[in-house]
């Protein structure tokens, strides 16, 4: 056997046996399994921590454009069924799970939650766009919420989910609302978000369009103070109408 052939036999053999090492690890044919979706394009992975109403419908609506979604709470049972319900683009796994399987997270849950998530999750929610839709309401989530509410809802969640790419979006307009601005009647309704993280904005549009909102970015993070219930930007305004009361906002 010639030097060239030699090679070409050991090459082949390398191949087929790394890809024999990629199936038996689940990852499909060589050359290894096929990137994660893009940011940008393509079809994502989100993972909801949190299922109740907000989290089960914003889920249940991606889900139904295309997206894979992982739903997680405190109650694995709760979210099977929830997953059963939306169709085979919906699963159920932990918190963790969904952390981990996720190109986005939805931040779902009663702000005095916020504190626990970011210890658990803390090495694998780093790096990940995480749209955060949890408000500090005192009279439900206490002290934390009082402390949310002084430094800014949107810093303070920075400050808890260390290393996230924290898009505050979905805090002004009720739950039930959804599926219907999702069917597309009636006038085009903005959805005020803000961010330090031009992907994660970005990313966070998409997904905000595709259930019938016009996101508006109001600014950055800081600007989160402002995306809570109570505030001149909550409630459900037209782009227009939020874009003209950004400037007046201190």
């Amino acid at each position: 056997m010639s030097v060239n052939s030699l090679k070409n036999h050991r090459r082949r053999r390398l191949l087929q046996a790394t890809g024999a090492a990629a199936a038996a690890c689940g990852l499909g044919a060589f050359p290894f399994a096929a990137p994660a979706a893009s940011e940008s394009g393509g079809k994502l992975r989100i993972g909801t921590i949190g299922s109740g109403r907000i989290g089960a419908t914003l889920g249940g609506l991606w889900a139904k454009a295309g997206h894979e979604v992982m739903f997680s709470s405190l109650d694995l049972e709760h979210d099977k069924k929830l997953a059963a319900s939306v169709g085979p683009n919906a699963r159920a796994g932990t918190s963790r799970e969904a952390a981990a399987f996720a190109d986005v997270l939805l931040l779902a849950v009663p702000y005095r939650a916020v504190p626990q998530v970011g210890k658990d999750l803390a090495d694998v929610i780093k790096g990940k766009i995480v749209i955060d839709a949890s408000n500090p309401i005192i009279a439900r989530d206490g002290e934390i919420a009082t402390w949310a509410r002084e430094k800014g809802a949107g810093i303070a969640s920075a400050e808890l989910l260390p290393g996230a790419r924290i898009v505050r979006a979905f805090n002004a307009i009720g739950y039930a609302r959804l599926p219907q601005i999702a069917e597309g009647k009636g006038e085009r309704v903005g959805m005020p978000i803000a961010g330090d993280d031009a992907k994660a904005i970005e990313v966070a549009s998409r997904l905000i369009r595709e259930v019938g909102l016009e996101p508006v970015v109001v600014g950055p993070l800081a600007m989160g103070k402002y995306l809570m219930p109570g505030t001149p930007l909550s409630g459900e305004r037209s782009p227009e109408q939020i874009r003209k009361i950004v400037p007046t906002l201190s």
